[in-house]
């Protein structure tokens, strides 16, 4: 059903890009006249004048017209990949595993994804085979919280329903939830003076912010919600009462409400702390991206076990994860996704790898997703 062959060369040639976070623009001019070849309308944003990049890429939009009835579907995947991602070469192993060099992450997280939709793209063209309206997404910026897709304009988009493949695992691996991610800082500000000669005058930000720490439930405080504090910096000298510190945080949730209800727990214990102390605190926080989760009956489960069924690859795996995607986002924007897997393990770092097997698995999926051949 796919071209081993042109799948490889062209997960070959999308590594070769040095696209790292806010660094896509030669992997985003590829795809988007790839995308242009394939016969797609092809439509593009300038979301890379949001951050400070000079070679930062766009997102890409595509759509193919169909040519029968049935519901849109939209497909999508990310263009970046995580530090360090320069330079990045593939090796093939005598039992089919692909992974780095050694010296960089692979880059199936996720061109593994964006080879699994092209491929599809390419059969329907050479076959002629029948589709509904298919949408293509080719997200940048993803890593870093999803914010290549938190500013695209969703008003581009028709499908009610969405397919990512962006997730580790064995294929048949589908993730119907994510939570949301809040982002922290507290500035706990005290008063210096010098703490041999009269340390009674200051007021330490350092014990302020280690009493308001010690009063936390750090880790996962419940069923829902896991809360870190993961970088300390402050003082000035060794001799000095030190007047600032500056804690940077994480909080986590597949509910959104108890993520925010988490957030004003740590602001009140540190308020308080910090008055008793005589001391005063200063934050603020962002929303990386919103919780979703998608019910068990969804068609888009539905659909996915046909395919599977179809291919003799048995049952899918349902999960939640607790990591996030670009589906965050098409979710909180009126769009229903899953995420599926797409061949790639131990992301984000230099032992990064898949199996071709699973690869062209994938690939195959996505082809019966959408030529409604389930």
């Amino acid at each position: 059903m796919v071209n081993k062959e042109r799948m490889k060369k062209e997960f070959e040639k999308l590594i070769s890009f040095d696209s790292e976070s806010f660094h896509e623009r030669e992997i985003y001019n590829y795809l988007k006249n790839k995308l242009i070849e394939l016969g797609l309308d092809v439509k593009t944003d300038n979301v890379s004048s949001k951050f400070d990049s000079n070679d930062g890429g766009n997102n890409i939009y595509g759509f193919l017209k169909g040519n029968v009835e049935g519901e849109s579907i939209l497909l999508s995947s990310h263009m970046d990949t995580v530090k360090p991602g320069i330079g990045k070469k593939v090796v093939y192993h005598d039992d089919g595993k692909v992974t780095s060099d050694g010296n960089s992450v692979l880059g199936s997280d996720d061109v593994t994804g964006i080879v699994e939709i092209l491929e599809a793209l390419y059969q329907i063209k050479e076959n002629n085979l029948k589709h509904p309206d298919i949408e293509v997404v080719f997200f940048v910026a993803e890593e870093p919280f999803c914010v290549g897709s938190r500013y695209f304009d969703y008003s581009l988009i028709k499908s009610k329903y969405a397919y990512v493949f962006d997730l580790s695992g064995e294929i048949g691996t589908i993730a119907i939830s994510a939570p949301t991610i809040l982002s922290f800082d507290i500035n706990v500000i005290g008063k210096s003076a010098h703490a041999g000669f009269e340390p009674e005058k200051g007021i330490s930000a350092i014990a302020i912010a280690a009493k308001g720490i010690s009063n936390l439930k750090l880790g996962r405080i419940n069923e829902y919600t896991t809360l870190n504090i993961g970088l300390i910096s402050g003082g000035t000298v060794r001799n000095a009462i030190p007047d600032n510190v500056i804690l940077k945080g994480e909080i986590r949730s597949s509910i959104h409400e108890k993520a925010l209800e988490t957030l004003d727990y740590v602001i009140t214990i540190f308020d308080y702390v910090s008055k008793e102390y005589g001391g005063l605190i200063k934050y603020n926080s962002e929303e990386n991206i919103h919780a979703y989760k998608v019910s068990s009956d969804s068609i888009l489960i539905k659909n996915y076990q046909k395919a599977l069924d179809k291919l003799g690859y048995g049952k899918c795996n349902i999960i939640d994860t607790f990591g996030g995607s670009d589906n965050n986002n098409l979710n909180k924007n009126g769009i229903e996704g899953v995420v599926l897997s797409s061949a790639m393990n131990n992301v984000h770092t230099k032992e990064e790898y898949f199996y071709l097997e699973e690869f062209y698995k994938a690939a195959e999926i996505a082809i019966k997703l959408v030529t409604l051949d389930i």
